[in-house]
């Protein structure tokens, strides 16, 4: 039997987790939760999984500060290949943010998906990302 992918949600919000959870394990995907950025770095050591979904505003430290760590610390080498797609309530007037998606980019994040979440979009994103 193959291995199912297995993937991670960093998000504050239980109603993110509930939402996302169901939208993937539709597909037959395993769905993990963390509930701030400390919480899924660990999880991230401890469940490797083969994508993170990670929300960019969060108390404590928020996903931008979680994905450069994730990417460029060398206690995370290993894990450091996980695709990241970053999920925000920006608008898309980028000019109005207060963390910018450039930042974001800089830290290395694949992909991001604006809130709230579209089912066929997110599936779509996942999908593409699990295929590189």
């Amino acid at each position: 039997m193959p291995k199912q992918t297995k993937i991670l949600i960093i998000d504050d919000d239980q109603d993110v987790h509930t939402v996302v959870k169901k939208i993937l394990e539709a597909k037959a995907y395993e769905v993990i939760s963390a509930y701030d950025g400390f919480e899924g770095l660990r999880k991230v050591v401890d469940e490797r999984p083969d994508l993170i979904i990670l929300d960019v505003i969060m108390p404590g430290k928020h996903g931008f500060d979680v994905c450069h760590e994730l990417k460029t610390d060398e206690k995370y080498h290993f894990f450091s290949n996980i695709p990241v797609l970053m999920l925000t309530v920006y608008p898309e007037d980028r000019e109005k943010m207060n963390l910018s998606m450039r930042e974001g980019m800089m830290m290395e994040a694949e992909d991001y998906l604006q809130k709230p979440i579209d089912a066929q979009e997110l599936v779509k994103r996942v999908e593409g990302l699990l295929k590189k």
